[in-house]
């Protein structure tokens, strides 16, 4: 399923930005789209964010989510800060797998913004002013130079959304291509083990025997293989 990455700030509008996402698909489109991010599975954000061990347990536990509902049909939004570069990457490594299209939505807010906003909350949804603070400063922003923040959309607090734009890009766009690290291996035969052993057997005596006559500097020739390597 097309996955939209929805990106920024604490409070800075990314849960209302995707309703509106999903309102807009669920009602021009046929197909289910489902939300998965810090609301959906509960997450305490002033204790998990407080901790870099609770909070890497969150964002696998996000992925993994996003990991079991995708399919070629449905449309997924992930609703959280996702505000680290890496594991943006790590998204786009997974749609890659799946071969599917994604996008990121950045809500673009000041800092000013958003500390009035999660102000404006409940006590209880609010991030406390040194949790918001430590986010923005590890906050790394998305650029659509990179592949994996690409199409970005950037989206201001007056903004309306470019609906148009976000359908074209998860549905008109080609999936990207998978790469060796994405692929899934074929299940080894069952002897794999065998000729594996046998291999690095072969290869280990061809060093220990140039280790006789040659000299640092010389090429040994790999056993199955037009390869050299230097001694």
């Amino acid at each position: 399923m097309p996955l939209i990455v929805m990106c920024g700030f604490p409070s800075s509008g990314k849960t209302r930005r995707a309703n509106e996402i999903k309102d807009y698909f669920e009602k021009n489109t046929e197909r289910k789209v489902h939300i998965v991010g810090d609301g959906t599975m509960r997450i305490e954000k002033n204790t998990v964010y407080a901790e870099s061990p609770r909070e890497k347990n969150v964002r696998g536990s996000l992925k993994a989510e996003v990991e079991r509902k995708i399919n070629k049909e449905d449309i997924v939004i992930l609703d959280s800060l996702n505000y680290i570069k890496g594991y943006r990457y790590e998204l786009f490594c997974l749609i890659k797998h799946t071969q599917t299209p994604h996008c990121v939505v950045y809500c673009l807010t000041s800092v000013e913004v958003s500390s009035a906003w999660n102000s404006s909350r409940e006590p209880k949804e609010q991030y406390t002013q040194e949790i918001l603070d430590a986010l923005v400063l590890r906050f790394e922003a998305p650029d659509s130079r990179n592949r994996w923040d690409s199409p970005l959309f950037t989206i201001q607090q007056e903004d309306t959304l470019p609906f148009d734009g976000i359908s074209d890009a998860v549905f008109k766009r080609k999936a990207p291509p998978p790469n060796q690290s994405t692929l899934s291996q074929p299940l080894s035969s069952t002897n794999f083990l065998y000729e594996l052993d046998k291999v690095t057997q072969e290869v280990l005596m061809a060093i220990l025997n140039a280790q006789k006559t040659s000299i640092p500097g010389d090429l040994i020739t790999v056993p199955g293989t037009t390869d050299k390597i230097s001694f």
